[in-house]
């Protein structure tokens, strides 16, 4: 299963959870920064920095000095959060259970062991957009999106 990266410049690219922690550079247990989980992780700061090190000067065209403002993940639930940066210092991707993909919660799940909600905890993440908007405030935030196209909504009232 594939996760969509977003940068802040709006390039996007697909990869795989296997990817992304050899990427990084850093895998660790994930027991390490949330007790009593099992399965092995990614730092989400460090694998950040390696994006930003390996993606072509066109990807990086664009791009806003500094450290980005917020993480934005999207579940395939449609669960989505809106996390600080700042809150980010301890995160990581979850990508395997001894060695293997996730079973539950696939393609990757994000822990934010310091930030100020259990639901910035999000499991099946799919989308992974860094951010850099200022306006969004210190305030992370998270929910269900719902999002009903028009054609779906048609359907379901022509049912009835």
């Amino acid at each position: 299963m594939s996760v969509t990266v977003i940068l802040p410049n709006k390039y996007q690219f697909l990869t795989d959870p296997k990817a992304m922690a050899e990427l990084s550079n850093d895998v660790f247990p994930v027991a390490d920064r949330v007790p009593g989980t099992i399965g092995e992780g990614f730092d989400l700061q460090s694998w950040y920095s390696a994006v930003l090190r390996t993606v072509t000067d066109e990807a990086k065209e664009g791009l806003p000095a500094g450290q980005p403002t917020h993480l934005t993940v999207r579940a395939a639930d449609e669960f989505q959060a809106t996390i600080p940066w700042g809150q980010l210092s301890k995160a990581l991707f979850q990508y395997a259970v001894d060695g293997l993909p996730l079973a539950k919660g696939q393609p990757i799940r994000l822990y934010v062991p310091d930030g100020t909600s259990a639901c910035l905890n999000v499991k099946s993440v799919v989308t992974v957009k860094i951010v850099s908007d200022a306006l969004l405030g210190e305030d992370a935030t998270y929910g269900f999106l719902n999002e009903v196209s028009p054609s779906l909504m048609l359907k379901g009232l022509k049912s009835r």
